[in-house]
């Protein structure tokens, strides 16, 4: 039986976070969308369901300024979703975490985990995306100009219908909350999913992570043919095989 609660949680200055919260035995599973994404995208969704099915928790969530989420969107940064998501786990499932990144979340789920690192169980990234502001947003005279005037600049995105948006707040703390530059001091297990035709996150930042985690047991997957969504039928049963190692 089903018995997911859907709440709002407030942060702790009044702006409230969407979350949805599956009981069931541990650790909790929590998946952190990508880039202007949310918790109604196929691997979210799909999550709760094997884990309602399964007898797991389970915990999604939307950052500020998406989804269900108050906030404004151009006030969102790495760090401050970061810290949106343990806002919520601080308040729905305060035990041991099994985070699992997606694309951007990927990021999100270190900078989650370097803040607690001991409450962290496991994780698991899905074309983990770290640092993407700095191989994969590369701005010009325009953009700067853009974000100087507007707060914002855009890009065209395969995954909306209108362009993604880059906030002058998310690219001024990009640049110091990137990590792939040296160690990441994290010694859980990791395992990394990767598809090799992925056109968004190429499949060696996925490696690059792999090295500079300091925890010697990374495991990285790649899945041949994947693409950056990495949620077809065949990718989403690797997904609920990676976590079985953990959540059995």
């Amino acid at each position: 039986m089903n018995h997911m609660i859907e709440q709002m949680i407030d942060r702790g200055d009044g702006i409230r976070l969407a979350a949805r919260f599956q009981p069931g035995r541990g650790p909790t599973l929590m998946f952190l969308p990508g880039y202007m994404s949310d918790m109604s995208g196929t691997k979210a969704q799909h999550l709760l369901q094997w884990a309602a099915a399964t007898g797991r928790q389970c915990l999604l969530m939307d950052y500020s300024g998406c989804g269900a989420s108050e906030g404004a969107f151009e006030a969102g940064s790495i760090r401050r979703w970061a810290a949106d998501a343990k806002a919520v786990v601080d308040a729905l499932a305060p035990g041991p975490l099994i985070p699992i990144g997606s694309s951007m979340g990927g990021w999100i789920m270190l900078h989650l985990a370097l803040a607690e690192p001991s409450r962290i169980h496991a994780m698991v990234g899905i074309a983990a995306a770290p640092d993407f502001t700095r191989w994969g947003l590369s701005l010009d005279a325009n953009d700067v100009e853009a974000l100087a005037h507007q707060g914002f600049t855009t890009r065209p995105s395969a995954y909306a219908d209108s362009p993604y948006r880059y906030s002058r707040a998310l690219i001024e703390d990009a640049e110091t909350a990137c990590l792939l530059d040296g160690p990441v001091a994290l010694d859980m297990p990791v395992r990394l999913i990767h598809g090799t035709a992925d056109a968004d996150v190429p499949w060696h930042i996925s490696q690059c992570l792999m090295v500079e985690l300091r925890s010697a047991d990374v495991q990285l997957a790649l899945v041949k043919g994947g693409d950056h969504r990495l949620s077809s039928p065949s990718d989403l049963a690797l997904l609920e095989r990676t976590l079985t190692e953990f959540v059995p």
